[in-house]
């Protein structure tokens, strides 16, 4: 339990650089003069996105600009769009950061499926101390992955390996790992090629887009939700040797669909979000964890849903209007009410640890982490509760309840004391 004035550390100047890139479309105009390659393309202030090698360039140069990466994809293959593919990157951040009472480090990754680019690595590795392992089962897309790790001069980050479509998603035991931080995939959205097609001919666009893909890439048995199925059903064996299990999702029907298995499964702690590039094009996405850590409520609920589909707030806040005069003597009021309720205590789980003999030993487990943040107004005051580490929401409702109660409370006796 803590009452500061602020739950997590300010951004710094590199994240919040890279939290603001593809806040507007891309300035073709801007991208042209910077780039020669690119500027060959643009037709006025327009790009020919019907053309496939205006569609790559672009994806080239906001690489080049924005990151200092260089790509190179064959044109069977899918080409990623770079401020899609950046979002999950960003929330993959923001989810890793609120989930922790510590700034992450040199955290470790798997992106399962990664592709001729490699571009989730790529990215990954610019913006934070990341390592990757890679895998993908089509060939020549490990051969391209490789070639786009070795001329971006990331070989000792990332790791590429092979795997068979039938082997586990998530092989921590086959490559010799004990835990790592997270796990990423972005699957074949379909589970035919006639699903394929139906989906292009309601969009009134040939099924294989500017950037073509191969049918591993587009097409998986079961579709999104069978594939992400397989990795929710490796992670009840694995639990928390893996912090966070992700997957970027190309149907908002599938997120209702994987939010069921979560909850079929007991799994509580979740988090779903959308990601929009202009107006057309919109991805989800959704995470879960084993471990107690919650992420921040705008990271876990970043869908408008009903709010039974939605993981538990972790979130709640009270305002007034007072004389910020008073600010301090309610935040000692506040403190003293927390402070009551003498929340410094464990509950102890009893667990056996073998070492040459067997012994009994307790370890400590954190029922409710918490932090409580006063801010001040021209003229309110407001109370923020962030539920920080627990796994019963029932436990955090109550105290937030009895929060708010306090707060309203020494709200009132001070605005009487003025009257």
């Amino acid at each position: 339990m803590s009452l500061n004035s602020n739950l997590q550390p300010n951004a710094n100047t590199r994240d919040a650089h890279f939290k603001a890139l593809y806040s507007t479309a891309p300035d073709f105009q801007r991208l042209a003069r910077c780039d020669a390659d690119f500027a060959v393309l643009v037709k006025g202030h327009g790009l020919d996105f019907s053309d496939p090698a205006s569609v790559v360039q672009l994806s080239k140069t906001l690489l080049k600009l924005d990151f200092g990466l260089e790509l190179h994809v064959p044109p069977d293959r899918l080409c990623p769009p770079i401020p899609n593919r950046h979002c999950y990157i960003l929330w993959l951040k923001d989810l890793l950061d609120s989930s922790s009472y510590h700034p992450p480090g040199d955290l470790v990754g798997l992106d399962v499926g990664t592709g001729a680019s490699c571009i989730y690595p790529l990215l990954g590795c610019v913006q934070r101390p990341w390592s990757f392992i890679a895998t993908d089962i089509d060939v020549e897309s490990l051969k391209w992955a490789r070639r786009n790790v070795q001329r971006n001069k990331l070989s000792h980050r990332i790791s590429i390996v092979d795997r068979d479509a039938d082997d586990n998603l998530v092989p921590l035991d086959e490559l010799g790992l004990d835990a790592i931080d997270f796990v990423m995939t972005n699957p074949p959205f379909y589970a035919s090629e006639e699903d394929l097609l139906e989906s292009a001919r309601r969009k009134a666009r040939p099924p294989w887009t500017a950037c073509t893909g191969s049918r591993t890439e587009m097409v998986v048995e079961g579709g999104e939700v069978a594939f992400v199925g397989r990795m929710v059903d490796e992670s009840l064996l694995l639990r928390q040797r893996v912090k966070w299990y992700t997957s970027m999702l190309g149907f908002r029907s599938s997120v209702a669909s994987l939010i069921t298995v979560l909850r079929e499964h007991g799994i509580s702690n979740y988090a779903v979000t959308e990601f929009a590039q202009g107006t057309k094009t919109r991805r989800w996405a959704v995470a879960w964890s084993f471990g107690p850590m919650r992420p921040a409520q705008a990271v876990a609920r970043g869908i408008k849903a009903p709010d039974v589909m939605l993981p538990p707030a972790t979130e709640s806040e009270v305002c007034e209007e007072l004389d910020t005069r008073l600010a301090g003597e309610f935040t000692q009021r506040l403190r003293s009410a927390v402070d009551a309720l003498e929340l410094m205590s464990w509950s102890w789980d009893e667990t056996r640890k073998r070492t040459g003999r067997e012994r009994d030993e307790r370890e400590a487990v954190c029922v409710l982490g918490f932090g409580i943040e006063v801010r001040l107004g021209l003229r309110m005051v407001s109370v923020r509760c962030r539920w920080l580490e627990g796994v019963d929401a029932v436990a955090f409702e109550s105290f937030q309840g009895f929060l708010q109660a306090a707060a309203r409370s020494a709200f009132s006796d001070l605005k009487a004391g003025t009257q």
